[in-house]
């Protein structure tokens, strides 16, 4: 029987004084049997050589990992890690109760030694676009953070997610011509892809702090942002939080960059602002698997760098289950010697996440009639595909509308 895990926030507070360089480290929980067996090994691995302050486990999208993140974030706390187990409210009914599942992971957590959780919404379960809060449950973080106060006091340690450019629901498409008008702000959150302007309004950017505020208000201990690719968008992010008098930590997710179409892939998904010299270079080196995980290391070091002369406290790394430019991002800030030497990604391929099965809108997938892109996921089910590889007049490509099980993602 292992101890309970310390509260983050205490640990926080009790090494704020002695400048040590801290990180975290975030991970997710694979498709295969052999996938959860090579995470056990690689989280033993980092957690040796690293030494984090805490550790995350991701629940995911629709509550299709509930189970299987429950388990490895046992298993994090019985392996050494301080356990920060990730938790929505998205599809947890149980037995038409949309409350009772949330409450037998929390009562797990607390009998289990695990005393941290983020409080999440969630995605949207598989197939669905929107996220819909089933009849008398939870309708956002909000509600849960209010709920583990209520139900568990102060036993467990409570954080939630920030979003420095705006959460992708607030995220809105500009018109043609419409960027002009932005305010400073506004241009300095914005992003773009295939030749479409994206930002998040002053105006959402508001509700969003408002938002946030309520959420430490309500119990919260301290803030792990969305990822970003651009300082200063966290530093405004960081200040615009002092200014809404959020005084708690806010801890910068700092997304690894390990390969060329994942870093598209998410920066799209997600409408992250992507620097116009970062973006070239990522395009420069497209074809090139090694380039971009050197360049993962360089880019993560520098930008890990501006953020302690910042003064943050903790950096959050986002693993992808992987460790090469974890470890070269550590060495080069001097955290720790030559470890890239001892990075061992042999199971990369093993490192697939449950919810990436599902396809989504800007995903590739495999088709009877070829390979193609998810465009649009409609209400009832049916999936629109644009084919890829066959071009009609007027450079059309053919479209294809497609039920479930129809299709796969394509990997890459």
């Amino acid at each position: 029987m292992t101890s309970p895990d310390p509260k983050i926030i205490d640990l926080i507070n009790a090494k704020k004084e002695s400048g040590e360089s801290l990180v975290s480290l975030e991970y997710f929980p694979p498709r295969t049997e052999d996938g959860v067996k090579n995470l056990n090994n690689r989280m033993e691995r980092m957690r040796k050589n690293l030494n984090p302050l805490f550790s995350d486990m991701t629940w995911g999208a629709g509550g299709s990992t509930a189970d299987l993140s429950l388990e490895l974030a046992l298993k994090m706390h019985q392996t050494g890690h301080v356990a920060n187990m990730h938790l929505t409210c998205t599809n947890m009914s149980k037995n038409g109760d949309p409350v009772s599942a949330v409450r037998e992971a929390l009562q797990r957590c607390l009998d289990g030694g695990i005393r941290n959780i983020v409080a999440l919404r969630g995605d949207p379960p598989a197939g669905e676009n929107e996220w819909k809060a089933a009849d008398g449950g939870f309708t956002c973080a909000l509600d849960l953070v209010k709920y583990i106060r209520e139900n568990f006091g102060d036993q467990f340690g409570v954080s939630v997610a920030g979003y420095p450019e705006g959460h992708p629901n607030a995220i809105s498409e500009l018109e043609d011509g419409e960027y002009e008008s932005l305010s400073e702000a506004e241009k300095g959150r914005c992003s773009e892809f295939d030749g479409v302007k994206y930002v998040c309004k002053d105006e959402d950017y508001k509700k969003e702090m408002d938002y946030l505020k309520q959420k430490v208000d309500a119990g919260a201990d301290f803030i792990l942002t969305q990822m970003f690719f651009c300082v200063d968008v966290f530093k405004t992010f960081v200040e615009d939080c002092r200014k809404w008098g959020i005084t708690c930590p806010v801890i910068p997710g700092l997304m690894c960059i390990n390969a060329y179409p994942g870093f598209r892939k998410m920066t799209k998904f997600c409408k992250t602002r992507v620097p116009a010299d970062l973006d070239a270079q990522m395009e420069s080196m497209r074809d090139s698997p090694e380039e971009v995980k050197a360049f993962g290391v360089k880019f993560g070091a520098d930008v890990c760098r501006k953020l302690k002369d910042f003064g943050t406290e903790v950096l959050h790394f986002y693993t992808l289950n992987l460790e090469k430019v974890v470890y070269g991002i550590t060495d080069e800030l001097g955290i720790t010697s030559n470890l890239i030497e001892k990075s061992n990604e042999t199971d990369a391929k093993s490192m697939v996440a449950v919810g990436s099965a599902w396809a989504r809108v800007g995903d590739s997938v495999r088709t009877i009639y070829g390979e193609g892109i998810v465009t649009e996921i409609r209400k009832d089910g049916v999936t629109v595909v644009e084919m890829s590889k066959w071009i009609l007049a007027y450079n059309q490509k053919p479209v294809a509308y497609l039920q479930k099980g129809h299709f796969q993602k394509a990997f890459a």
